[in-house]
């Protein structure tokens, strides 16, 4: 599976919870700074927005939590991308800690004009660059929520 490494960071005191580990709504934090490198390595960043007033927007995520992270540490974030049509991306981060998964994000994301306020095309090289980049999807792409059945 080739994943882009778009992305690291430390992790922040600040984003623990009273248990010593990264609190649930933190994980997305780092996940969407690396969407914003994901972007910009597409060309469809802040320069492009400024530019266009288009921009990629969020239509769905899903967050699995496999396993705690507690200070300090080294947030590692790869990016994979699952697809891409005219419109529409999807892709995911995977965050590590010392080289072992923590966390997978999928996302959904629409390319919208913002002056327009409707959905627009990806200009053709980011879009022709972006499907380049699909890889196979991993099992865990596309699950729900559920119990488990037996």
């Amino acid at each position: 599976m080739t994943a882009f490494q778009f992305h690291s960071e430390p992790l922040r005191r600040e984003w623990l919870d009273a248990y010593g580990h990264l609190n649930e709504a933190y994980y997305l934090v780092p996940f969407s700074n690396a969407s914003w490198k994901m972007q910009e390595h597409f060309g469809i960043g802040v320069e492009y927005f400024r530019a266009s007033g288009c921009a990629l927007y969020t239509l769905e995520t899903h967050l699995r939590y496999l396993r705690e992270v507690r200070a300090p540490a080294d947030l590692q974030v790869e990016t994979l991308v699952f697809g891409a049509d005219e419109k529409r991306m999807r892709f995911a981060h995977l965050l590590t800690v010392d080289g072992e998964l923590r966390a997978t994000a999928e996302f959904m994301a629409l390319h919208y004009d913002t002056r327009a306020q409707r959905s627009a095309p990806f200009p053709r090289a980011a879009l022709e660059a972006m499907q380049a980049a699909v890889v196979e999807l991993p099992e865990w792409a596309g699950r729900r929520v559920s119990f488990s059945r037996n």
